[in-house]
């Protein structure tokens, strides 16, 4: 089947999704409420979830590796979760406090256990939030206007970050000096014009650049894994750490993605590599919205309102939100839970066994299919055409990318097309064998696309 076969299929099955997006489209701007949760022809519109599943509003039901975008590892509607929200009205009797609480300290000691860098701790109500306040504190502990971002690389939805955002722009940019480009409409120049920005996986020209911005250059934000399965090279990590250290230049980490996912401890566990500040978000809230900014303790004391009685001496951070009881209760009982003995392991095997799996049935089928990431996260690299020299980013045929991702819906497992599949506690025996068993059948249905890609 072709492509526009492959989505009229799509549409067939999915009129009451349909429907629902062009009703939303009339109050809505553009249907959803997240330019990230749109895809054409038009968005699946969802019914009901439990543990690794998902239905729509016509009744399909889909293995589902989206998980909120990731955020869900340990499913939906798990138990620990439900419990943990039981936790809060029993206990606590609000869902807000507005004021200091102990579990936020309780919290903080658990996150603290999985990441050593964190020495001191802020909650924020999203991934965006927390790495809009590490920037802040990165700046205001450095005395320097800039900050320096990587191509491809996102931080969530603030002006300071709206740079170079997508992973089309690093294949543009190769292995030269990337060129600061604005991501969004209504972006001041700025922003633009105060953001460096530095080739993945290229150490010789990041020093190069930051050798050359050091005196204007505060800080370094990045993923450790770009988009969450794009893992950098371990000698690329180690010579950055050394470089910014070298150079009195902050390192910020943003694990929204890989907290929790890549390892327990993060991608900084993987790595072996300390930065300066690092984001949370996602999994950290157990399926409820939170952001975390923690690391060395001089930096974020810039944050104490005993600091000072001027407001030009403190960072401001706020917010009613913060570190509220729910998101917190059940983001500890989701952390207690991965570290019991095995369970963090069993979804990394999960994760593997389905890899290998998609491996062996692309091979049987002549096509061009390799999944890419660590940890619990991978994306699907299609076609034959090989990755960039440095080795950054895949470089997929984004037609038989989207048939795939077409057929697979059609067959009953869910990730949005181009997204990249993450996995919980919930995935086991039957979702691998179904989702298996779904690929099989969408490689045969794109047998035709995949003959015309190179």
């Amino acid at each position: 089947m072709d492509l526009p076969a492959l989505k009229d299929r799509f549409i067939q099955r999915t009129k009451q999704s349909q429907a629902v997006f062009e009703a939303a489209k009339m109050v809505i701007p553009g249907g959803v409420q997240g330019n990230i949760k749109f895809f054409a022809p038009y968005p699946l519109s969802f019914s009901q979830a439990r543990g690794a599943w998902m239905t729509d509003v016509d009744g399909n039901r889909y293995v589902d590796y989206l998980l909120s975008f990731g955020a869900l590892m340990l499913g939906h509607g798990h138990p620990v979760v439900r419990g943990a929200v039981q936790e809060v009205w029993e206990r606590y009797g609000t869902t807000s406090f507005g004021v200091p609480y102990e579990l936020e300290f309780a919290m903080v000691k658990q996150v603290q256990k999985l990441y050593p860098s964190i020495k001191s701790l802020r909650f924020t109500n999203s991934g965006l939030e927390a790495t809009l306040l590490a920037v802040r504190l990165a700046l205001a502990f450095s005395g320097k206007t800039h900050i320096a971002k990587f191509d491809g690389h996102y931080h969530g939805g603030h002006e300071q970050v709206l740079v170079n955002t997508s992973v089309a722009e690093s294949l543009e940019a190769g292995n030269t000096r990337p060129a600061a480009r604005k991501a969004s409409l209504g972006l001041p120049d700025y922003y633009v014009e105060h953001t460096i920005v530095l080739p993945f996986n290229n150490l010789a020209l990041c020093e190069q650049i930051l050798r050359e911005q050091v005196t204007r250059v505060g800080a370094v934000i990045m993923e450790p894994v770009q988009a969450g399965y794009i893992p950098a090279d371990p000698a690329f990590m180690r010579g950055l750490r050394q470089l910014t250290r070298d150079l009195g230049i902050l390192l910020v980490f943003d694990e929204v993605k890989t907290g929790f996912r890549v390892a327990l401890g993060g991608a900084q566990e993987y790595y072996g590599i300390e930065p300066d500040l690092t984001a949370l978000g996602k999994v950290l809230g157990g399926g409820f919205p939170i952001g975390a900014v923690g690391g060395r303790e001089d930096i974020l004391r810039l944050s104490a309102p005993t600091r000072s009685t001027q407001l030009t001496d403190i960072v401001f951070h706020s917010g009613t939100f913060n570190g509220n009881p729910i998101s917190l209760t059940a983001g500890l009982r989701t952390l207690e839970f991965l570290r019991e003995p095995g369970r963090f392991e069993r979804v990394l095997d999960v994760t593997n066994q389905l890899k290998q799996g998609i491996v062996s049935l692309a091979k049987s089928y002549d096509i061009g299919v390799e999944p890419i990431g660590i940890g619990t996260i991978f994306n699907i690299k299609v076609g034959r055409t090989p990755a960039q020299a440095d080795g950054s980013v895949p470089n997929p045929s984004r037609e038989l990318r989207e048939a795939l991702d077409f057929a697979l819906m059609y067959h009953g497992v869910f990730s949005k097309p181009f997204n990249r599949f993450s996995l919980s506690t919930e995935h086991g025996e039957t979702e691998v064998a179904h989702t298996l068993a779904a690929f099989d059948k969408s490689f045969a249905d794109i047998r035709e696309v995949a003959r015309t890609t190179v």
